[in-house]
């Protein structure tokens, strides 16, 4: 990767100007050494930082230089005999081509979801806890993955979706969080519903309509869990953050507290912290793995293909680590 920067770098500068003078005729090679360490040494490196030529012949109609860089490293450059363009590399076609199909190869592979977690403790019935940030594209990418799941399971497993006990997405996401912690107490059935419409365009009034809720009830559940917990009030007021740099949203800080939850997101199974891949078919298996004895709907075959992360649709890249943290 050095290499490629490096000699990015100076191609770079060839093609803003950079000339090795007016040479008239054919350089000797003894003069076409001492051209290319002058040019290279005067333009292209760092001051107190040089090169030295280790070795320059004939090849391909110009001279072909092997420049040893202060890191030891031999770089292969080439130069017009006349001395007027210095290239700082020359490309195998086929070589390249080569290099570029185990690229896309190693990336398609890195795509593809590792082996799936597993639940230690096992339940009849498996609790299932999401800790989320309702703006984070972390968040909202494994609640994609996870809503086929629920689909799939049903009754077969206790579901809360809840909220870190922080915001790092402004005030749109606080309020985003207390109408989906509403959904959530007043309206349970629809917000399987909702959730689908919300995290394709992120417009909640237009899905609290699909979903046929009842806004009414929900603007009163808002309204009062506000005031029971003073969450725009302090979101208002940064002294009174308690890290100092997110507000808070403490509707679930217990929760928060007893399961170490440091970001979004969070997937509590059977009260044991789980990371899973956040594709639908991984995640259903590692729920499945929290089963004393794994009902038939764990059978089902589910897309293996991640989700892509924020809103919309479309696919994105396997994996547990990238998350919404404040540290």
């Amino acid at each position: 990767m050095k290499k490629i920067i490096i000699l990015t770098a100076l191609l770079a500068l060839v093609l803003s100007g950079c000339s090795l003078g007016k040479a008239s005729r054919n350089l000797t090679l003894k003069e076409a050494k001492t051209k290319a360490a002058q040019f290279i040494n005067s333009n292209l490196m760092n001051p107190g930082s040089t090169v030295t030529i280790k070795d320059i012949t004939q090849d391909l109609g110009m001279y072909k230089v092997t420049v040893i860089l202060p890191s030891g490293q031999e770089v292969i450059s080439y130069m017009t005999k006349d001395g007027k363009k210095f290239f700082p590399q020359i490309m195998d076609v086929a070589e390249t081509e080569k290099q570029t199909a185990n690229q896309d190869q190693t990336q398609a592979q890195n795509s593809q979801p590792g082996p799936a977690a597993t639940v230690s403790v096992k339940k009849d019935k498996p609790e299932v806890e999401l800790f989320v940030m309702s703006y984070c594209p972390y968040g909202t990418q494994i609640e994609k993955g996870i809503l086929p799941v629920l689909s799939a399971l049903g009754n077969k497993i206790k579901f809360d979706l809840k909220f870190c006990d922080y915001s790092m997405h402004g005030d749109k996401e606080l309020a985003e969080n207390m109408t989906q912690t509403c959904i959530e107490e007043k309206e349970p059935a629809k917000l399987d519903t909702y959730l689908g419409c919300f995290l394709k365009n992120s417009d909640s009034s237009s899905c609290l309509s699909e979903a046929k809720i009842d806004t009414a009830k929900i603007d009163t559940c808002v309204s009062a869990l506000d005031k029971q917990y003073k969450i725009t009030e302090t979101a208002q007021d940064k002294s009174k953050w308690p890290n100092g740099n997110f507000p808070p949203y403490p509707v679930f800080e217990a929760d928060n507290q007893k399961y170490g939850v440091q970001g979004s997101p969070t997937l509590i199974i059977n009260g044991e912290q789980i990371q899973s891949d956040r594709d639908s078919e991984s995640l259903l298996t590692t729920i499945c793995s929290a089963f004393t004895k794994a009902p038939a709907e764990c059978q089902q075959k589910l897309s293996s293909t991640p989700p892509s992360p924020g809103f919309g649709e479309g696919a994105g890249s396997a994996g547990s680590a990238a998350g919404c943290a404040s540290q």
